[in-house]
């Protein structure tokens, strides 16, 4: 197949390329950074050099590669500007979708969050609603996902990834990364929210495998939801980081995602079924 991937240099879709090259596909990876283009031919993919935000370069685009699919694995996370995200969630997925439209494809698979449903009392499963009346600032992520969610439905057949927190090379959890540097400094307080992690190979992987799969929205996240009292200790002794303070309490809307629906619809598997073995071997 002709494949499109949006977002290619990102942690997702370095890991990503490889695989779908390797299956025999004809990938063309955009970004809208020069300096990466080369490092997306080095994995064996076409490189683009493109901005999302600019609609008559994503139809030219588009229509010049007549992917078969598109991937749809665009953030703007690297200022952690939640604003600017839910910005190219929007204007950015509309674009793409437009354009997609324009050129007829058929099939679509895009990265949402698996953190955006309304508050409860258990791991969301997806038919749960999503918290589209949270206030400020969590609203703005919201605002963002929706918007995404609504565009790509759009397209005749449609995947939509819900990852759990992303963990592992070049991510926030890295052993170099932003979320480490606070634990380090013992600036995260261990809480009773609970969170769903997945591992951005299981991730990639989920992206690669959503080709075949059918359309419908899925959470991609490990077995094993966790309140931080459970997870933030075991990660900062792992990172030989001081052990951090603990506080009772969570948001309504820190439950955590279960993956019951993809495992029998799809039959995925993970290689990384827990955090707890999967943050050893990222950040040893």
């Amino acid at each position: 197949m002709k494949i499109f991937v949006a977002g290619a240099s990102g942690v997702i879709g370095r890991i990503l390329l490889p695989k779908l090259v390797e299956a025999g596909h004809e990938v063309t990876g955009m970004t809208r950074r020069k300096e990466q283009g080369q490092a997306i031919e080095e994995l064996g993919a076409k490189a683009v050099i493109a901005d999302a935000f600019n609609l008559k370069q994503m139809v030219n685009i588009i229509s010049e590669n007549q992917p078969d699919v598109v991937i749809h694995q665009l953030t703007a996370l690297s200022q952690g500007s939640s604003a600017e995200n839910a910005r190219i969630r929007m204007e950015g997925t509309r674009n793409l979708v437009n354009a997609a439209r324009q050129a007829n494809v058929k099939k679509i698979i895009a990265q949402s969050i698996s953190w955006a449903y309304e508050p409860g009392d258990e791991p969301a499963m997806e038919e749960v609603a999503l918290d589209v009346h949270a206030p400020l600032p969590r609203s703005t992520t919201i605002s963002g996902i929706a918007a995404l969610e609504s565009a790509v439905t759009e397209i005749p057949d449609y995947v939509i990834l819900r990852y759990g927190t992303l963990y592992g090379p070049s991510t926030w959890y890295d052993k170099n990364g932003a979320t480490a540097g606070q634990v380090r400094n013992h600036e995260l307080t261990a809480t009773d929210g609970v969170s769903s992690f997945i591992h951005v190979e299981d991730a990639a992987n989920a992206a690669f495998l959503a080709l075949a799969w059918p359309t419908g929205t899925y959470n991609i996240v490990d077995d094993e939801p966790a309140k931080g009292i459970d997870w933030l200790p075991v990660y900062a002794d792992i990172l030989n980081a001081p052990s951090p303070e603990l506080q009772l309490g969570a948001g309504g809307w820190e439950r955590g995602a279960l993956n019951t629906k993809v495992k029998n619809v799809c039959g995925w598997n993970l290689h990384y079924p827990t955090w707890r073995t999967g943050f050893l071997e990222a950040l040893r």
